[in-house]
């Protein structure tokens, strides 16, 4: 289901972006600083995606993981996504677009976490409560990190979850390739983003 909301999200994405243009000319330092910042955003987001995976990889149906980025909020994982869907808004260098990205993105999970609680909740019982009780659902407090037990390592998690994240990688020569058709005539701008 993740993996389901996750591709209609960028495949939406795309084609809405595949037509816009951000209002600042592509040449400009705020253009440049916003994708740079995309960059940053879409890296980190992998990266946390990964530690996320150690965490939880292979443990999810069996328990309930409290450590590490888990003991922040209770779903790093979309969290990281969110992050990454902003960077990838970034690289059309507009404002509006990584701010849009990272709520659509986080409106998508937010109904995949609800049927995510109901599950846990009749699994775990009052163990999934406390854990609900103490930890956010999303926005994660760093002031609440404590470390975990990490179990089990399971490489073929993590490389699926690496191969997952490298989706978001995939907007840097897109987005470059957009704005060199834009520029030239061969796509159509019908619409600018600040």
């Amino acid at each position: 289901m993740r993996r389901l909301v996750l591709a209609v999200m960028v495949v939406a994405m795309f084609a809405a972006l595949l037509f816009g243009q951000s209002s600042f000319p592509p040449d400009t330092t705020v253009h440049e600083v916003v994708e740079m910042l995309g960059i940053l955003m879409i890296f980190l987001g992998v990266v946390g995606r990964l530690w996320c995976t150690l965490y939880i990889g292979g443990r999810k149906s069996d328990e309930v993981v409290t450590g590490g980025p888990y003991s922040m909020t209770r779903n790093p994982l979309y969290v990281f996504s969110t992050l990454a869907a902003a960077g990838v808004g970034a690289q059309m260098g507009s404002i509006v677009a990584t701010i849009g990205f990272a709520l659509l993105c986080a409106g998508a999970f937010h109904v995949v976490i609800r049927r995510e609680e109901r599950y846990l909740a009749s699994e775990f019982g009052a163990e999934y409560q406390n854990y609900l009780a103490r930890v956010p659902r999303f926005w994660p407090n760093p002031s609440l990190y404590r470390e975990g037990d990490t179990g089990s390592f399971r490489p073929k998690l993590l490389l699926n979850t690496l191969l997952d994240g490298l989706v978001f990688l995939v907007a840097l020569p897109v987005f470059e390739l957009i704005d060199h058709a834009q520029i030239t005539g061969a796509l159509p701008v019908l619409f600018r983003l600040p």
